[in-house]
């Protein structure tokens, strides 16, 4: 064994010297991939025409780390502490993380005329969530074009909107930023507070949250309804996510109003449109966006609470939205009913669900609540701050919400380097995970059944 480790690692060299090409797998080179995103974030923010007092390296490194990962938690204020430059650096970052460094570069090949090498096939395969490469073209081409336009006609109406308070110039730099950060599903604002001002809004509040909603259900679905039109005709996917989105928007809407109905720090001094504005964004922004027209600090525990399980859920594949996804969230509920009710089968609008399909949801469920608990148990050993805070920042930070409750501008540098680490890994883990998954080698030795109690 000693003999063929340098062995290997030679012939590796070599074959590297040959082919100038390291054989590595999509994840990896998609994780190379925002890795160089976040360094080149990290230095071009780090420049002194990007922030107006200057900011330490270690800032500048966690807020290109959030941006990549369109998470939005921050270590500085973004309207604060970056001039024009470093708030279009910090656009640019979220916009290139969440469409992803592989859809343009798809798109630019395509555009240039070049065809694609195997290698970067399997990569945009893996990135864009297809089986066929006669499809990433098409696909690549539909996410920037939905992405671009949603975005466009989004910044058109915040502009016309406030340019009734700020300069036709502020209004549109401003609803630019905030239409990119919001489909792209990242927390980060121009305003003081995140978008507190706006909490009475119903114009702001509601393109803000149609926004989100449309960058967390996932390209699969948009194209999915462009396409046909019509809801017999639909995918089962597509009525899954759509009716799952639907279902958890509304029932984060109606327990966030009814457990802070009475919370005279939160809902309870406004007027009844209001206090529905603010739980309707309260509820859709915690599906990884991060905007917030409440004070989170003040909300009770139980709220919080629902929040964290929001947040931990997520948006659909193939989106600008992290957690676990809303689509293995369903699988595991669909799996746990028929359990229960003695199936044999997982049954979704008369469509079964493969045991991969049942298995992959259940690694991705367990691979994100360890990330969870690792994140959790770091922090509490390294910091003495209220348990509940600390959880709510580690949860935000795994499923890229970018929601604070003001925790991480207080946090030691060791403790923010941590949180970069769950940021990367909860943007990335998944496909990882998914990308082992699928590649695995079926064994065709099989084992006698043995009997083992759970429960």
């Amino acid at each position: 064994m000693r003999n063929w480790l340098p062995l290997h690692g030679y012939q590796s060299y070599q074959r590297i010297q040959r082919t100038g090409l390291f054989r590595a797998s999509p994840p990896v080179i998609l994780a190379a991939g925002f890795l160089g995103l976040i360094l080149m974030g990290t230095l071009l923010l780090s420049l002194p025409m990007a922030s107006r007092n200057g900011i330490s390296a270690t800032n500048a490194f966690f807020m290109a780390t959030s941006a990549v990962t369109v998470t939005g938690l921050t270590s500085v204020e973004p309207a604060i502490a970056f001039t024009h430059f470093g708030q279009i650096v910090l656009m640019t970052l979220v916009q290139l993380g969440g469409l992803g460094f592989v859809t343009f570069a798809v798109v630019s090949a395509i555009m240039l005329g070049k065809k694609m090498s195997l290698t970067h096939q399997a990569l945009a395969l893996e990135a864009l969530n297809q089986t066929s490469v006669s499809k990433i073209q098409k696909t690549a081409f539909s996410v920037f074009k939905l992405s671009i336009t949603i975005e466009l006609i989004m910044a058109t109406i915040l502009t016309l909107w406030w340019w009734r308070d700020y300069p036709l110039i502020t209004a549109i730099y401003r609803a630019i930023f905030h239409a990119i950060t919001s489909f792209n599903n990242a927390g980060f604002s121009l305003f003081p507070n995140s978008l507190n001002q706006f909490l009475g809004d119903p114009v702001t509040v509601l393109v803000i949250t149609a926004s989100i909603i449309l960058g967390g259900i996932g390209f699969s679905v948009l194209g999915d309804i462009s396409q046909k039109k019509r809801w017999s005709s639909l995918l089962t996917y597509t009525k899954v996510i759509i009716m799952g989105t639907l279902a958890l928007n509304l029932t984060g809407f109606v327990v966030i109003w009814a457990l802070e109905f009475n919370n005279p720090h939160t809902l309870a001094n406004l007027p009844w449109h209001s206090q529905a504005l603010a739980a309707w964004m309260q509820s859709v922004t915690s599906r990884t966006a991060g905007f917030v027209t409440l004070d989170i600090t003040q909300l009770h525990d139980s709220s919080t609470l629902i929040i964290m399980l929001l947040m931990f859920i997520g948006g659909g594949s193939l989106s600008t939205a992290s957690g676990i996804k809303i689509g293995t969230f369903i699988i595991l509920l669909a799996a746990v009913y028929s359990y229960i009710r003695h199936r044999k089968e997982v049954v979704l609008f008369k469509r079964s669900v493969s045991s991969d399909t049942i298995q992959k949801s259940l690694a991705l469920l367990l691979a994100n609540s360890a990330l969870i608990f690792l994140g959790v148990l770091i922090l509490t050993t390294l910091e003495e701050l209220p348990f509940i805070s600390i959880l709510f920042e580690v949860v935000s930070a795994v499923s890229t919400t970018g929601m604070s409750r003001d925790l991480t501008p207080q946090l030691s540098t060791a403790s923010q380097l941590v949180l970069t680490l769950l940021m990367f890994a909860g943007r990335l883990g998944p496909l990882t995970l998914i990308y082992s998954l699928a590649t695995q080698q079926r064994s065709r030795v099989r084992y006698p059944e043995t009997e083992f109690q759970v429960g």
